[in-house]
């Protein structure tokens, strides 16, 4: 599809520009890497890459990340070849990562200054995200499974300085890779790691659960922000495009725990708010609402957005 640009209300074709792919997007994407993806910047082409030798083969991580909210590692991959598997060379890196599982924790402690445990970290949550100017249709085709901790981002530049990062969407994703393929790399990566969907955090027989929460989510849609929707381990996030979760969702058995991120005393509701600022909790926010009908979806939705605005304040351009 052609992208405009309006001037005096007349449109102009924006060109793309060709992408040198290590000069420009990687340092690019690192020095921009919560806006982009939400991640914190470990290591990289910005300062040293990271690198393992696993199975008498180095490893250089592109771009190593880390997922705050999630306490996991994101592996970051810059790709101009075509011609590469991205499930060869994603379930590859994982394997060395869980093999080297020191290592990265080294790397993320000396670099950020913390002082995590190997216990510390999600490693269930791992992922690879691999950004390139275009993927082959094979290679699209190659993510088609419900389990998957592989993500496809095309990165596209034009001439008035817009860069855009398309994620390549599945086409389906019914079926799941470590039941389908006998490769051993990906049988032992596919037991550690996992991929959370909705029906990992509603159990089946709660049906009032899933029914509100599919209400729930269809509001959302039609709010005005561009939003991901991402599932935990524990529950169920509303990203943001600037990497800020501003709505996370605990299914109950009779209902939902809605949470948002504003503080309880600059916000009334005609629902009953709780305050967890200073309790331990599963998700990021300061408060929440109890929901058990659809009638009181319409005011938890109001609140998402009063959420989304606070969470964004420091940004004018919403």
């Amino acid at each position: 599809m052609a992208i405009y640009s309006l001037s005096n209300s007349t449109l102009k074709p924006v060109s793309e520009k060709k992408i040198d792919l290590e000069q420009q997007i990687q340092k690019l994407t690192e020095k921009n890497l919560q806006t982009v993806f939400g991640l914190t910047f470990i290591s990289g082409a910005t300062n040293k890459e990271f690198s393992v030798r696993a199975q008498e083969q180095d490893f250089y991580i592109d771009t190593l990340a880390f997922d705050e909210t999630q306490k996991s590692f994101v592996i970051i991959e810059y790709k101009k070849d075509k011609s590469f598997s991205v499930i060869d060379q994603g379930f590859a890196y994982l394997s060395a990562m869980l093999n080297h599982k020191a290592d990265f924790i080294l790397e993320l402690n000396e670099r950020l200054h913390k002082s995590f445990g190997k216990n510390d970290i999600d490693w269930e949550q791992s992922r690879v995200i691999f950004v390139s100017p275009e993927f082959t249709n094979y290679q699209r085709n190659a993510i088609n499974f419900k389990d998957l901790p592989i993500y496809l981002y095309e990165v596209r530049m034009y001439t008035n300085d817009l860069i855009e990062y398309d994620p390549i969407k599945p086409y389906r994703t019914t079926e799941s890779i470590g039941k389908l393929s006998k490769d051993k790399t990906i049988q032992i990566v596919s037991k550690e790691v996992k991929v959370y969907t909705i029906d990992d955090l509603i159990k089946q027989s709660w049906t009032d659960s899933r029914e509100l929460f599919d209400e729930f989510d269809r509001q959302m849609k039609s709010i005005g922000y561009e939003t991901k929707i991402k599932f935990t381990k524990l529950y169920i996030a509303y990203m943001s495009k600037h990497g800020r979760n501003y709505v996370e969702i605990v299914p109950q058995q009779n209902g939902l725990k809605v949470y948002y991120r504003f503080p309880i005393d600059m916000q009334r509701s005609n629902l009953k708010l709780e305050d967890v600022s200073k309790k331990g909790h599963w998700t990021t926010g300061n408060c929440f609402v109890y929901i058990t009908d659809e009638s009181q979806i319409p005011e938890a939705i109001e609140l998402a957005k009063d959420s989304y605005k606070y969470l964004h304040k420091d940004i004018k351009e919403l």
